[in-house]
């Protein structure tokens, strides 16, 4: 049997996928050219707080509200013409999801070098 350690998955993810930093996302953000997804649980949004003007959407949700045949695509709240930004904590299940949904389909799909980590130290505003 060979099981892939969790740090294996995501060294292969990043070989995959895109990778942007804080300050990309932010200009991204306000240049109105992405959705920011915060894929963190709700516990972590409550004692850390959240990203104005992120969506939330968690983890082991993502894939079903990010079906094209979800509500949220069918009541027009994600903009599919615009790239997906993820982010979550520290960048590992950012990182990962970010290779699932590469998976699914999505191209225009990146996520955040150290999640909330970075996004703390940057311009964006925390509510």
């Amino acid at each position: 049997m060979n099981i892939k350690s969790t740090s294996q998955l995501v060294s292969e993810a990043l070989d995959e996928i895109k990778t942007i930093d804080a300050d990309q996302a932010y200009k991204m953000v306000q240049d109105n050219n992405c959705n920011l997804i915060d894929i963190r649980e709700s516990n972590e949004l409550e004692s850390t707080g959240k990203v104005e003007g992120a969506s939330h959407i968690p983890r082991g949700m993502l894939e079903i509200y990010l079906d094209p045949n979800s509500p949220v695509f069918q009541n027009g709240q994600m903009d599919q013409k615009k790239e997906f930004v993820l982010f979550c904590a520290g960048g590992v299940r950012s990182a990962l999801a970010v290779k699932s949904l590469k998976d699914m389909g999505y191209t225009k799909i990146s996520h955040i070098d150290r999640g909330f980590a970075s996004i703390a130290n940057s311009k964006f505003k925390i509510i």
